[in-house]
Protein backbone atom coordinates (compact mmCIF):
# COMPACT_ATOMS: atom_id res chain seq x y z
CA UNK A 1 0.00 0.00 0.00
CA UNK A 2 2.80 1.99 0.88
CA UNK A 3 4.24 1.82 -2.59
CA UNK A 4 1.31 2.25 -4.22
CA UNK A 5 0.52 5.89 -2.48
CA UNK A 6 3.90 7.07 -3.51
CA UNK A 7 3.78 5.84 -6.83
CA UNK A 8 0.27 8.19 -6.35
CA UNK A 9 1.86 11.06 -4.90
CA UNK A 10 4.83 11.28 -7.43
CA UNK A 11 2.22 10.41 -10.60
CA UNK A 12 0.42 14.11 -9.72
CA UNK A 13 3.80 16.06 -8.73
CA UNK A 14 4.68 15.46 -12.86
CA UNK A 15 0.98 16.23 -13.51
CA UNK A 16 1.99 19.38 -11.80
CA UNK A 17 5.16 19.86 -13.44
CA UNK A 18 3.76 19.17 -16.44
CA UNK A 19 2.25 21.97 -19.49
CA UNK A 20 -1.38 21.29 -19.64
CA UNK A 21 -1.38 23.47 -23.64
CA UNK A 22 -3.77 21.76 -25.72
CA UNK A 23 -4.77 19.34 -22.71
CA UNK A 24 -8.78 18.78 -22.35
CA UNK A 25 -10.27 19.13 -19.09
CA UNK A 26 -13.76 17.78 -17.72
CA UNK A 27 -13.80 21.72 -15.45
CA UNK A 28 -11.87 24.32 -15.56
CA UNK A 29 -12.49 27.05 -12.51
CA UNK A 30 -10.48 30.44 -13.84
CA UNK A 31 -9.84 33.72 -12.07
CA UNK A 32 -11.23 32.53 -8.93
CA UNK A 33 -9.93 33.89 -5.68
CA UNK A 34 -8.42 30.72 -4.18
CA UNK A 35 -8.76 30.09 -0.34
CA UNK A 36 -7.14 26.39 -0.20
CA UNK A 37 -8.14 25.41 3.30
CA UNK A 38 -4.60 25.71 4.91
CA UNK A 39 -5.61 28.92 6.76
CA UNK A 40 -3.33 31.20 4.22
CA UNK A 41 -3.95 34.78 2.60
CA UNK A 42 -6.03 33.58 -0.53
CA UNK A 43 -4.51 34.44 -4.15
CA UNK A 44 -6.21 34.66 -7.61
CA UNK A 45 -5.60 31.43 -9.85
CA UNK A 46 -7.26 28.86 -11.62
CA UNK A 47 -7.88 24.90 -11.35
CA UNK A 48 -8.85 22.46 -13.38
CA UNK A 49 -10.64 18.96 -13.00
CA UNK A 50 -10.28 16.01 -14.48
CA UNK A 51 -12.05 12.36 -13.24
CA UNK A 52 -12.74 13.49 -10.01
CA UNK A 53 -9.88 15.02 -9.19
CA UNK A 54 -8.06 18.17 -8.79
CA UNK A 55 -5.39 17.85 -11.52
CA UNK A 56 -3.90 21.58 -11.73
CA UNK A 57 -3.47 24.66 -10.13
CA UNK A 58 -2.93 27.82 -12.58
CA UNK A 59 -1.11 28.02 -15.94
CA UNK A 60 -4.20 27.46 -17.72
CA UNK A 61 -4.96 30.18 -20.37
CA UNK A 62 -4.42 28.01 -23.33
CA UNK A 63 -6.45 24.56 -21.67
CA UNK A 64 -9.48 23.62 -22.93
CA UNK A 65 -12.66 22.08 -20.74
CA UNK A 66 -15.98 20.44 -21.17
CA UNK A 67 -16.89 23.32 -19.21
CA UNK A 68 -15.23 26.54 -17.90
CA UNK A 69 -16.57 28.65 -15.20
CA UNK A 70 -15.46 32.15 -14.19
CA UNK A 71 -14.83 33.19 -11.17
CA UNK A 72 -13.68 36.18 -10.76
CA UNK A 73 -14.50 38.04 -7.48
CA UNK A 74 -15.76 34.79 -6.07
CA UNK A 75 -13.96 32.72 -3.44
CA UNK A 76 -12.96 29.27 -4.61
CA UNK A 77 -12.57 27.03 -1.33
CA UNK A 78 -12.65 22.94 -0.35
CA UNK A 79 -16.48 21.54 0.15
CA UNK A 80 -17.30 22.29 3.89
CA UNK A 81 -17.43 19.51 6.10
CA UNK A 82 -20.41 19.03 8.61
CA UNK A 83 -18.71 17.58 11.33
CA UNK A 84 -21.85 17.04 12.85
CA UNK A 85 -24.72 15.77 11.05
CA UNK A 86 -28.24 14.47 11.68
CA UNK A 87 -28.40 13.51 7.66
CA UNK A 88 -28.76 9.86 7.50
CA UNK A 89 -32.16 9.61 7.60
CA UNK A 90 -33.22 12.68 5.34
CA UNK A 91 -30.62 11.58 3.01
CA UNK A 92 -32.43 8.08 2.31
CA UNK A 93 -35.71 10.34 1.70
CA UNK A 94 -34.14 12.41 -0.40
CA UNK A 95 -30.36 11.90 -1.44
CA UNK A 96 -30.38 15.66 -2.64
CA UNK A 97 -28.68 17.54 0.89
CA UNK A 98 -30.86 20.37 -0.54
CA UNK A 99 -30.18 22.47 2.68
CA UNK A 100 -26.71 21.68 3.12
CA UNK A 101 -25.30 22.12 -0.24
CA UNK A 102 -26.70 25.65 -0.79
CA UNK A 103 -24.50 26.21 1.54
CA UNK A 104 -21.21 24.54 0.23
CA UNK A 105 -21.59 20.85 2.58
CA UNK A 106 -19.85 18.35 0.45
CA UNK A 107 -19.13 15.94 3.74
CA UNK A 108 -22.06 14.96 6.36
CA UNK A 109 -20.24 12.77 9.21
CA UNK A 110 -23.11 10.79 11.27
CA UNK A 111 -22.44 9.18 14.49
CA UNK A 112 -23.45 11.18 17.46
CA UNK A 113 -23.68 8.58 20.17
CA UNK A 114 -26.02 6.87 18.36
CA UNK A 115 -25.04 5.47 14.32
CA UNK A 116 -26.98 3.78 11.57
CA UNK A 117 -24.95 -0.35 12.58
CA UNK A 118 -24.26 -2.11 13.73
CA UNK A 119 -27.67 -3.75 14.25
CA UNK A 120 -28.86 -7.20 15.26
CA UNK A 121 -30.81 -9.57 12.82
CA UNK A 122 -31.10 -9.90 9.09
CA UNK A 123 -34.63 -7.98 8.77
CA UNK A 124 -32.92 -4.80 7.26
CA UNK A 125 -30.72 -3.98 4.26
CA UNK A 126 -27.35 -3.69 6.49
CA UNK A 127 -26.27 -4.84 9.37
CA UNK A 128 -22.83 -3.09 9.87
CA UNK A 129 -22.23 0.89 9.74
CA UNK A 130 -20.11 0.10 6.97
CA UNK A 131 -23.05 -1.79 5.17
CA UNK A 132 -25.55 1.20 5.70
CA UNK A 133 -23.21 3.83 4.51
CA UNK A 134 -22.41 1.45 1.08
CA UNK A 135 -26.14 1.78 0.96
CA UNK A 136 -27.44 4.99 1.44
CA UNK A 137 -24.55 5.76 -1.32
CA UNK A 138 -25.25 3.70 -3.60
CA UNK A 139 -28.93 4.39 -3.43
CA UNK A 140 -28.06 7.97 -4.49
CA UNK A 141 -26.75 11.00 -2.76
CA UNK A 142 -25.45 14.20 -3.36
CA UNK A 143 -22.77 14.93 -0.71
CA UNK A 144 -20.55 12.81 0.63
CA UNK A 145 -21.02 10.67 3.87
CA UNK A 146 -18.90 9.26 6.55
CA UNK A 147 -19.75 8.12 10.38
CA UNK A 148 -18.39 7.20 14.06
CA UNK A 149 -20.03 4.72 15.68
CA UNK A 150 -22.42 5.27 17.93
CA UNK A 151 -21.19 4.16 22.01
CA UNK A 152 -25.48 3.87 22.34
CA UNK A 153 -25.75 1.12 19.56
CA UNK A 154 -23.23 -0.46 20.51
CA UNK A 155 -24.43 -0.23 23.83
CA UNK A 156 -27.97 -1.54 23.06
CA UNK A 157 -26.79 -4.03 20.57
CA UNK A 158 -25.46 -5.75 23.92
CA UNK A 159 -27.41 -4.72 27.21
CA UNK A 160 -30.44 -3.11 25.48
CA UNK A 161 -31.90 -0.13 27.36
CA UNK A 162 -30.56 -1.86 30.75
CA UNK A 163 -28.90 0.60 33.71
CA UNK A 164 -26.55 -1.29 34.52
CA UNK A 165 -22.08 -2.15 33.88
CA UNK A 166 -21.43 -4.49 30.96
CA UNK A 167 -19.89 -7.72 32.63
CA UNK A 168 -16.52 -8.74 31.12
CA UNK A 169 -17.64 -10.75 28.47
CA UNK A 170 -20.06 -8.03 27.30
CA UNK A 171 -17.53 -5.28 26.83
CA UNK A 172 -15.43 -7.20 25.36
CA UNK A 173 -18.32 -8.26 23.00
CA UNK A 174 -19.02 -4.32 22.90
CA UNK A 175 -15.04 -3.79 21.80
CA UNK A 176 -15.28 -6.66 18.68
CA UNK A 177 -18.18 -4.24 17.70
CA UNK A 178 -16.64 -0.89 17.49
CA UNK A 179 -13.17 -3.12 16.54
CA UNK A 180 -15.40 -4.42 13.40
CA UNK A 181 -16.48 -0.71 12.44
CA UNK A 182 -13.00 0.69 13.06
CA UNK A 183 -11.60 -2.07 10.49
CA UNK A 184 -14.24 -0.93 8.07
CA UNK A 185 -13.26 2.93 8.22
CA UNK A 186 -15.40 4.22 11.26
CA UNK A 187 -13.85 7.68 12.08
CA UNK A 188 -14.02 7.04 15.84
CA UNK A 189 -16.21 6.61 18.37
CA UNK A 190 -19.14 8.86 19.25
CA UNK A 191 -21.22 9.34 22.36
CA UNK A 192 -24.21 11.20 23.70
CA UNK A 193 -24.01 11.16 27.11
CA UNK A 194 -27.20 13.01 28.66
CA UNK A 195 -29.31 10.63 27.09
CA UNK A 196 -30.32 7.16 28.03
CA UNK A 197 -29.03 5.30 27.73
CA UNK A 198 -25.58 6.89 26.93
CA UNK A 199 -25.99 8.29 30.70
CA UNK A 200 -25.98 4.32 31.94
CA UNK A 201 -22.24 4.19 30.52
CA UNK A 202 -19.54 4.76 33.25
CA UNK A 203 -16.14 6.36 32.62
CA UNK A 204 -14.16 2.70 32.79
CA UNK A 205 -16.86 1.43 29.38
CA UNK A 206 -15.54 4.20 27.66
CA UNK A 207 -12.12 4.13 28.55
CA UNK A 208 -12.23 0.43 27.35
CA UNK A 209 -14.21 0.62 24.10
CA UNK A 210 -11.65 4.31 23.28
CA UNK A 211 -8.69 2.30 23.68
CA UNK A 212 -9.80 0.02 20.39
CA UNK A 213 -10.30 2.75 18.80
CA UNK A 214 -7.00 4.43 20.13
CA UNK A 215 -4.98 1.41 17.98
CA UNK A 216 -6.65 2.42 14.55
CA UNK A 217 -5.88 6.77 15.86
CA UNK A 218 -9.33 7.18 15.57
CA UNK A 219 -11.14 9.69 17.32
CA UNK A 220 -13.32 9.73 20.54
CA UNK A 221 -15.64 12.56 20.13
CA UNK A 222 -18.36 12.88 22.75
CA UNK A 223 -21.66 15.26 23.24
CA UNK A 224 -20.21 16.06 26.65
CA UNK A 225 -22.46 14.25 30.02
CA UNK A 226 -23.19 17.71 31.09
CA UNK A 227 -22.65 21.16 29.20
CA UNK A 228 -24.64 22.77 32.52
CA UNK A 229 -23.88 22.83 35.94
CA UNK A 230 -21.64 19.34 35.62
CA UNK A 231 -19.88 21.28 32.78
CA UNK A 232 -16.48 21.12 33.71
CA UNK A 233 -16.25 18.11 35.32
CA UNK A 234 -17.77 16.33 32.24
CA UNK A 235 -14.52 18.03 29.99
CA UNK A 236 -12.50 16.65 32.98
CA UNK A 237 -13.82 13.38 32.02
CA UNK A 238 -13.63 13.44 28.26
CA UNK A 239 -9.99 14.53 28.82
CA UNK A 240 -9.06 11.71 31.10
CA UNK A 241 -10.66 9.58 28.36
CA UNK A 242 -8.28 10.68 26.15
CA UNK A 243 -5.40 10.29 28.47
CA UNK A 244 -5.98 6.84 29.99
CA UNK A 245 -7.03 5.64 26.71
CA UNK A 246 -4.42 7.10 24.45
CA UNK A 247 -6.66 8.12 22.38
CA UNK A 248 -7.56 11.59 20.37
CA UNK A 249 -10.55 13.77 21.64
CA UNK A 250 -13.12 15.97 20.61
CA UNK A 251 -16.14 17.74 22.10
CA UNK A 252 -19.90 17.73 20.44
CA UNK A 253 -21.27 21.37 20.04
CA UNK A 254 -19.27 22.77 22.97
CA UNK A 255 -21.66 25.28 25.02
CA UNK A 256 -21.78 26.33 28.46
CA UNK A 257 -25.82 25.57 28.51
CA UNK A 258 -27.90 27.79 31.05
CA UNK A 259 -27.38 31.50 31.97
CA UNK A 260 -25.44 29.94 35.72
CA UNK A 261 -23.05 28.14 34.04
CA UNK A 262 -21.70 31.09 31.35
CA UNK A 263 -18.84 31.77 32.99
CA UNK A 264 -17.79 28.27 33.11
CA UNK A 265 -16.75 28.17 29.21
CA UNK A 266 -13.21 30.39 30.32
CA UNK A 267 -12.65 27.82 32.62
CA UNK A 268 -13.29 24.78 30.33
CA UNK A 269 -11.25 26.71 27.73
CA UNK A 270 -8.00 26.81 30.23
CA UNK A 271 -8.64 23.22 30.82
CA UNK A 272 -8.37 22.32 27.23
CA UNK A 273 -5.76 24.55 26.55
CA UNK A 274 -3.94 22.98 29.36
CA UNK A 275 -4.12 19.39 28.38
CA UNK A 276 -3.08 20.20 24.53
CA UNK A 277 0.05 21.88 25.91
CA UNK A 278 0.09 18.80 27.94
CA UNK A 279 0.26 16.58 24.30
CA UNK A 280 -2.72 15.48 24.17
CA UNK A 281 -5.23 16.14 21.00
CA UNK A 282 -8.13 17.91 22.39
CA UNK A 283 -10.50 19.33 19.64
CA UNK A 284 -14.06 20.69 19.30
CA UNK A 285 -16.80 21.57 17.31
CA UNK A 286 -19.66 24.24 17.21
CA UNK A 287 -22.96 25.30 15.54
CA UNK A 288 -23.18 29.16 15.75
CA UNK A 289 -26.07 29.92 17.23
CA UNK A 290 -27.47 30.61 21.29
CA UNK A 291 -30.20 28.23 21.01
CA UNK A 292 -29.70 23.92 20.99
CA UNK A 293 -32.40 21.51 19.78
CA UNK A 294 -33.04 18.01 21.30
CA UNK A 295 -35.93 15.94 22.08
CA UNK A 296 -38.64 17.44 24.82
CA UNK A 297 -37.59 14.42 26.73
CA UNK A 298 -34.30 16.33 27.81
CA UNK A 299 -36.07 17.91 30.43
CA UNK A 300 -36.78 14.59 32.30
CA UNK A 301 -34.73 12.38 34.43
CA UNK A 302 -32.66 9.81 32.79
CA UNK A 303 -34.39 6.80 34.82
CA UNK A 304 -37.36 7.73 33.53
CA UNK A 305 -35.87 6.39 30.07
CA UNK A 306 -34.59 3.12 30.98
CA UNK A 307 -36.17 -0.22 29.41
CA UNK A 308 -37.02 1.99 26.13
CA UNK A 309 -39.62 4.46 24.57
CA UNK A 310 -42.93 2.03 26.12
CA UNK A 311 -41.56 1.85 29.49
CA UNK A 312 -40.78 5.79 29.56
CA UNK A 313 -44.79 6.23 28.30
CA UNK A 314 -45.99 3.69 30.90
CA UNK A 315 -43.94 6.30 33.67
CA UNK A 316 -45.34 8.93 32.42
CA UNK A 317 -49.01 7.49 32.45
CA UNK A 318 -48.42 6.35 36.36
CA UNK A 319 -49.78 8.69 38.69
CA UNK A 320 -47.09 8.38 41.75
CA UNK A 321 -44.14 7.87 39.21
CA UNK A 322 -45.46 11.23 37.67
CA UNK A 323 -45.67 13.07 40.41
CA UNK A 324 -42.09 11.76 41.30
CA UNK A 325 -40.93 12.73 37.60
CA UNK A 326 -42.86 16.25 38.09
CA UNK A 327 -40.82 17.28 41.18
CA UNK A 328 -37.44 15.87 39.99
CA UNK A 329 -37.74 18.37 36.76
CA UNK A 330 -38.51 21.03 39.09
CA UNK A 331 -35.84 20.67 41.56
CA UNK A 332 -32.28 21.85 40.47
CA UNK A 333 -29.64 19.21 40.45
CA UNK A 334 -26.19 18.42 39.59
CA UNK A 335 -27.25 14.26 38.72
CA UNK A 336 -28.66 14.66 35.40
CA UNK A 337 -28.83 17.61 32.84
CA UNK A 338 -32.21 19.51 33.43
CA UNK A 339 -33.22 21.48 30.19
CA UNK A 340 -36.51 22.76 31.88
CA UNK A 341 -34.10 24.73 34.14
CA UNK A 342 -31.54 25.31 31.90
CA UNK A 343 -33.72 27.29 29.56
CA UNK A 344 -34.40 29.78 32.98
CA UNK A 345 -38.05 29.96 31.77
CA UNK A 346 -40.74 28.10 29.37
CA UNK A 347 -40.88 30.78 27.15
CA UNK A 348 -37.27 29.57 26.15
CA UNK A 349 -38.36 26.01 25.10
CA UNK A 350 -40.14 25.91 21.67
CA UNK A 351 -41.58 22.91 20.55
CA UNK A 352 -41.00 22.07 16.96
CA UNK A 353 -41.53 18.14 16.46
CA UNK A 354 -45.08 17.56 17.29
CA UNK A 355 -46.32 15.11 14.98
CA UNK A 356 -50.10 14.00 15.88
CA UNK A 357 -52.85 15.77 13.94
CA UNK A 358 -54.39 17.42 17.05
CA UNK A 359 -51.62 18.62 18.18
CA UNK A 360 -49.52 20.12 14.81
CA UNK A 361 -50.85 23.31 15.61
CA UNK A 362 -48.76 24.00 18.64
CA UNK A 363 -45.37 23.81 15.97
CA UNK A 364 -43.35 26.86 16.39
CA UNK A 365 -45.08 28.00 19.81
CA UNK A 366 -43.30 28.34 23.26
CA UNK A 367 -43.94 25.78 26.15
CA UNK A 368 -45.26 28.87 27.85
CA UNK A 369 -47.68 29.73 25.63
CA UNK A 370 -48.92 26.11 24.98
CA UNK A 371 -49.22 26.40 28.84
CA UNK A 372 -51.89 29.23 28.68
CA UNK A 373 -53.61 27.93 26.11
CA UNK A 374 -54.41 24.53 27.77
CA UNK A 375 -54.63 26.01 31.49
CA UNK A 376 -51.87 23.63 32.43
CA UNK A 377 -48.50 24.21 34.21
CA UNK A 378 -45.31 24.02 31.77
CA UNK A 379 -44.52 20.53 33.41
CA UNK A 380 -47.82 18.75 33.31
CA UNK A 381 -48.36 20.30 29.45
CA UNK A 382 -44.84 19.03 28.58
CA UNK A 383 -45.91 15.16 29.99
CA UNK A 384 -48.87 15.27 28.38
CA UNK A 385 -48.00 16.08 25.02
CA UNK A 386 -45.44 13.53 25.55
CA UNK A 387 -47.84 11.00 25.91
CA UNK A 388 -50.33 12.49 23.74
CA UNK A 389 -47.66 12.16 21.10
CA UNK A 390 -46.40 9.20 21.97
CA UNK A 391 -42.95 10.34 20.88
CA UNK A 392 -39.46 12.29 21.12
CA UNK A 393 -40.99 15.77 20.37
CA UNK A 394 -38.25 18.01 19.06
CA UNK A 395 -38.02 21.42 20.97
CA UNK A 396 -35.38 24.56 20.77
CA UNK A 397 -34.03 25.77 23.95
CA UNK A 398 -32.32 29.31 24.19
CA UNK A 399 -29.43 27.99 26.66
CA UNK A 400 -26.03 30.33 25.40
CA UNK A 401 -24.84 33.87 24.94
CA UNK A 402 -23.93 35.68 21.78
CA UNK A 403 -20.53 36.40 23.93
CA UNK A 404 -19.50 32.88 24.55
CA UNK A 405 -20.57 32.18 20.93
CA UNK A 406 -18.00 34.52 19.59
CA UNK A 407 -15.29 33.69 22.14
CA UNK A 408 -15.73 29.64 20.86
CA UNK A 409 -15.24 30.84 17.23
CA UNK A 410 -12.09 32.53 17.81
CA UNK A 411 -10.95 29.31 19.45
CA UNK A 412 -7.63 27.69 17.07
CA UNK A 413 -9.12 24.63 17.67
CA UNK A 414 -12.64 25.17 17.00
CA UNK A 415 -14.41 23.58 13.51
CA UNK A 416 -17.92 23.49 12.88
CA UNK A 417 -21.20 21.08 12.27
CA UNK A 418 -24.98 21.77 12.06
CA UNK A 419 -25.96 19.17 14.49
CA UNK A 420 -28.81 19.26 12.38
CA UNK A 421 -30.64 17.27 9.19
CA UNK A 422 -30.13 18.06 5.68
CA UNK A 423 -33.79 18.86 4.28
CA UNK A 424 -35.39 20.69 1.00
CA UNK A 425 -37.73 23.43 2.00
CA UNK A 426 -40.34 21.60 1.75
CA UNK A 427 -39.77 18.29 3.80
CA UNK A 428 -40.76 17.36 7.39
CA UNK A 429 -41.39 19.29 10.65
CA UNK A 430 -40.24 22.64 11.98
CA UNK A 431 -36.22 22.51 12.60
CA UNK A 432 -33.83 24.31 14.07
CA UNK A 433 -32.71 26.75 11.73
CA UNK A 434 -28.94 25.51 11.99
CA UNK A 435 -29.82 22.96 9.59
CA UNK A 436 -30.57 25.10 6.84
CA UNK A 437 -27.78 28.11 8.15
CA UNK A 438 -25.03 27.33 9.88
CA UNK A 439 -22.18 27.13 7.70
CA UNK A 440 -23.61 30.67 5.94
CA UNK A 441 -24.21 32.21 8.88
CA UNK A 442 -20.91 31.73 10.10
CA UNK A 443 -19.27 32.78 7.19
CA UNK A 444 -21.70 35.85 6.69
CA UNK A 445 -22.45 36.57 10.16
CA UNK A 446 -19.82 35.92 11.92
CA UNK A 447 -16.99 36.59 9.00
CA UNK A 448 -18.27 39.50 6.74
CA UNK A 449 -20.77 41.76 9.46
CA UNK A 450 -18.90 40.73 13.05
CA UNK A 451 -15.26 40.28 11.24
CA UNK A 452 -14.80 37.92 14.37
CA UNK A 453 -11.92 36.06 12.54
CA UNK A 454 -10.96 36.60 8.70
CA UNK A 455 -12.78 34.52 6.04
CA UNK A 456 -9.61 32.04 5.42
CA UNK A 457 -9.43 31.15 8.49
CA UNK A 458 -12.98 29.84 9.12
CA UNK A 459 -12.43 27.96 5.63
CA UNK A 460 -9.97 26.33 7.46
CA UNK A 461 -11.83 25.41 10.18
CA UNK A 462 -15.02 24.03 7.67
CA UNK A 463 -12.51 22.04 5.88
CA UNK A 464 -8.55 21.03 6.39
CA UNK A 465 -8.74 20.70 10.21
CA UNK A 466 -11.87 18.81 10.63
CA UNK A 467 -10.19 16.63 7.50
CA UNK A 468 -6.96 16.15 9.91
CA UNK A 469 -9.11 15.49 12.84
CA UNK A 470 -10.88 13.13 11.19
CA UNK A 471 -8.01 11.36 9.45
CA UNK A 472 -9.52 12.07 5.84
CA UNK A 473 -6.81 12.13 3.28
CA UNK A 474 -7.38 13.63 0.33
CA UNK A 475 -10.09 16.37 1.25
CA UNK A 476 -10.50 19.19 2.90
CA UNK A 477 -7.77 21.15 0.74
CA UNK A 478 -7.39 22.41 -2.90
CA UNK A 479 -4.19 20.54 -3.89
CA UNK A 480 -3.08 18.70 -6.47
CA UNK A 481 -4.61 14.86 -6.57
CA UNK A 482 -6.96 15.93 -4.22
CA UNK A 483 -10.88 14.74 -4.73
CA UNK A 484 -12.43 18.02 -6.55
CA UNK A 485 -14.90 18.59 -4.27
CA UNK A 486 -15.09 22.78 -4.30
CA UNK A 487 -17.21 25.42 -3.58
CA UNK A 488 -17.96 28.86 -5.49
CA UNK A 489 -19.63 31.50 -3.46
CA UNK A 490 -19.41 35.39 -2.84
CA UNK A 491 -18.26 36.30 0.05
CA UNK A 492 -19.93 39.63 -0.20
CA UNK A 493 -23.65 38.49 -0.26
CA UNK A 494 -23.45 34.79 1.44
CA UNK A 495 -25.71 34.62 4.27
CA UNK A 496 -27.91 32.59 6.41
CA UNK A 497 -31.93 33.24 5.88
CA UNK A 498 -33.55 30.36 8.38
CA UNK A 499 -35.30 31.55 11.45
CA UNK A 500 -36.33 30.14 14.07
CA UNK A 501 -39.81 31.04 13.28
CA UNK A 502 -39.50 29.80 9.67
CA UNK A 503 -36.89 27.66 9.55
CA UNK A 504 -37.08 25.83 5.97
CA UNK A 505 -35.37 28.89 4.18
CA UNK A 506 -32.55 28.11 2.36
CA UNK A 507 -29.38 30.07 2.76
CA UNK A 508 -28.11 32.21 -0.45
CA UNK A 509 -24.63 33.24 -1.66
CA UNK A 510 -23.16 30.20 -2.60
CA UNK A 511 -22.77 29.68 -6.76
CA UNK A 512 -21.43 26.31 -7.78
CA UNK A 513 -20.87 23.14 -5.63
CA UNK A 514 -18.84 20.12 -7.18
CA UNK A 515 -18.26 16.71 -5.25
CA UNK A 516 -15.82 14.53 -6.81
CA UNK A 517 -15.71 16.41 -9.83
CA UNK A 518 -19.18 16.31 -10.62
CA UNK A 519 -21.98 19.65 -10.84
CA UNK A 520 -24.06 19.62 -7.88
CA UNK A 521 -25.42 23.10 -7.43
CA UNK A 522 -25.25 25.66 -10.84
CA UNK A 523 -25.69 29.24 -10.64
CA UNK A 524 -27.56 28.45 -7.16
CA UNK A 525 -29.54 25.45 -8.98
CA UNK A 526 -29.13 21.54 -8.02
CA UNK A 527 -28.44 19.67 -11.21
CA UNK A 528 -29.95 16.57 -9.76
CA UNK A 529 -26.66 14.89 -9.60
CA UNK A 530 -26.19 12.20 -7.08
CA UNK A 531 -21.85 11.32 -7.09
CA UNK A 532 -21.50 11.28 -3.33
CA UNK A 533 -19.32 8.66 -1.86
CA UNK A 534 -18.43 6.81 1.32
CA UNK A 535 -15.69 8.85 3.42
CA UNK A 536 -13.48 6.63 5.37
CA UNK A 537 -10.77 7.04 7.50
CA UNK A 538 -7.64 6.57 5.87
CA UNK A 539 -5.55 3.33 7.40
Amino acid sequence: MKKIALIFTLFFFVLGLTSWQGQSFDVIIKNGTIYDGSGNKPYTGDIAILNGRIVQIGGLDDAAAREVIDASGKAVSPGFINVLSWAANPLLADGRSMSNIKQGVTLEVFGEGWSMGPVPGNNQEWNTLDEFLVHLAGSGVSANVASFVGATTVRQYVLGNADRVPNANELNQMGKLVRQAMEDGALGLGTSLIYAPAFFAGTEELIALSKVVAEYDGLYISHLRSEGNRFEESVDELIRISKEAGVRAEIFHLKAAGEPNWHKLDTVIDKIEAARAGGLSISANMYAYTAASTSLAAIMPPWTNEGGHEAWIRRLNDPELRKKITEEIGSPSDEWENFYLAAGTPDNIILTGLHEDSLRHYNGASLAEISGQRGTHPIDTAIDLTIKDNRRIGAVYFLMSDENVEKQIRLPWMSFGSDGGSFSDSMGSMVHPRAFGNFARVLGKYVREEQIIPLEEAIYKMTALPADNLRIKNRGSLKLGYQADIVIFDPATIQDNATYENPHQYATGVDHVFVNGIQVLDNGRHTGAMPGQVVRRSK
